[in-house]
């Protein structure tokens, strides 16, 4: 008589499979989470440079001796600052500048919790603010983020 002996050495496909597919969920899960960490990190920078801004700005309206108040977008201090937000992924929107106040706006990152069309808008009163409102309407002739 002969026997029949199985040798189980080693995994079949289907448990090859399913780990494999464990593998893909758990990494799609880790790759949204650092995308997420990532952009909120950039978020962070774009307004810390918008900070820069404004700081410069007042340095800037202080060393005016002309009511015009014109150039400031093309100083060091504003132009440095703009290309790290660019860099950052944000855009700025063109500065307004009057002979009593100063504003400026950027667009920032998506992320859960900033929305598509979300600005960020400083402005010569000292107010920061995250609004999902256009550059344009944030910063109007006035000089005063809305």
């Amino acid at each position: 008589m002969k026997k029949n002996i199985k040798n189980n050495n080693g995994f079949t496909i289907i448990e090859l499979i399913v780990v494999i597919a464990i593998i893909a969920v758990l990494a799609a899960i880790v790759l949204v989470n650092v995308t997420q960490y990532i952009a909120k990190g950039k978020n962070a920078s774009i307004k810390g440079n918008m900070s820069t801004i404004l700081t410069n700005a007042a340095v800037f309206y202080d060393q005016q001796t002309s009511p015009t108040y014109v150039g400031f977008s093309a100083t060091t201090g504003y132009t440095q600052a703009a290309a790290r937000i660019a860099t950052n992924g944000g855009t700025m929107g063109t500065p307004v500048m009057t002979t009593s106040a100063f504003c400026a706006c950027t667009t920032m990152n998506v992320t859960n919790t900033e929305p598509v069309n979300t600005t960020y808008c400083v402005d010569s009163a000292g107010n920061k603010k995250l609004t999902i409102t256009a550059c344009i309407t944030e910063c109007p002739a006035s000089g005063a983020c809305q």
